[in-house]
């Protein structure tokens, strides 16, 4: 299990970057949401020991992060948000050098976990190809197979579909499901669809602070009976949500405009009930915060 307590991170200047971050995670997939700018970044560099926090304290398995942070490294995988590979290196041989450097002396069993990795990233027919030649969604598939080198039982994954066609989505989604049984994986993102497909739990992060944690089941049912909708024709008024009522999103669909409001009854005739989703759930949770969420 990992366990985060009262985590805040400052940086210089006076920029709070994290304040009172506090999650407990099992194995699985655990989702982190919010917008950018959110602090998802910090707390996944925090928690890879790539900067301290300010206070408070992150365990994993029972072991204090920051104790040992040599340690923790050696059952850590991260693929962080953006990464850079050598020029002209074969996914083959930059794999197998990232081995080396995680620590995987013995030749021979480097070498069977590297080709094992990249057939199960689906690389191995490009095994010989230079990884700066890969597409987007290549190039983190090569990064989840560098997360998984020595057989790691924390991985942290941090905004991994951003800029990602339906088809890799696809398939880097049945990936992190495959590999999220008997770990922990956290999986920080701003695409609501990527929690939705993936995780059984979830937390939304919003300047730095958790301002929502649970299942999604248990999220949703918090919005029972309280999402409303209406569809006007474009160029027709947006049908007004007076306070204390909130608008959610206005969202144009094939000429017209769909208005989705946070309300305890109707906000006028125009609107009829409606299921709520995890879309709700963020949006609603920015607002809460004070986030902009329609226009």
């Amino acid at each position: 299990m990992l366990t985060i307590t009262d985590l805040s991170v400052r940086y210089p200047g006076g920029v709070q970057a994290l304040q009172g971050v506090s999650l407990s995670v099992d194995c699985g997939l655990f989702g982190l949401l919010g917008p950018n700018g959110a602090g998802k970044s910090t707390l996944m560099r925090t928690l890879a020991t790539l900067q301290q926090p300010t206070s408070g304290a992150m365990h994993f398995a029972g072991e204090a992060i920051f104790d040992d942070p040599s340690a923790h490294r050696r059952r850590l995988g991260y693929l962080p948000q953006d990464f850079g590979v050598y020029p002209g290196i074969s996914a083959l041989a930059l794999l197998d050098h990232l081995a080396v450097l995680k620590g995987l002396s013995d030749r021979a069993a480097r070498r069977a976990q590297v080709d094992a990795l990249l057939h199960q990233v689906n690389l191995w027919t490009d095994r010989h190809r230079a990884v700066s030649t890969f597409s987007g969604g290549m190039r983190q598939r090569f990064g989840v197979a560098q997360a998984l080198l020595g057989d790691p039982r924390l991985i942290i994954v941090d905004e991994p579909t951003a800029g990602l066609d339906p088809v890799e989505r696809t398939r880097f989604y049945n990936l992190l499901a495959e590999i999220g049984d008997n770990v922990v994986v956290l999986l920080s993102t701003h695409i609501v669809e990527d929690v939705r497909q993936l995780c059984t739990r979830l937390a939304i992060l919003v300047g730095g602070r958790v301002v929502r944690e649970g299942t999604p089941d248990a999220l949703l049912a918090t919005l029972r009976d309280r999402v409303w909708t209406a569809t006007v024709a474009r160029g027709l008024a947006i049908p007004e949500v007076p306070p204390p009522h909130r608008v959610l999103s206005q969202q144009r669909i094939a000429g017209a405009v769909r208005v989705r409001a946070l309300a305890t009854a109707a906000p006028s005739a125009l609107f009829g009930p409606a299921s709520a989703d995890l879309d709700d759930v963020y949006l609603a949770a920015l607002d809460e915060a004070g986030v902009a969420v329609a226009s």
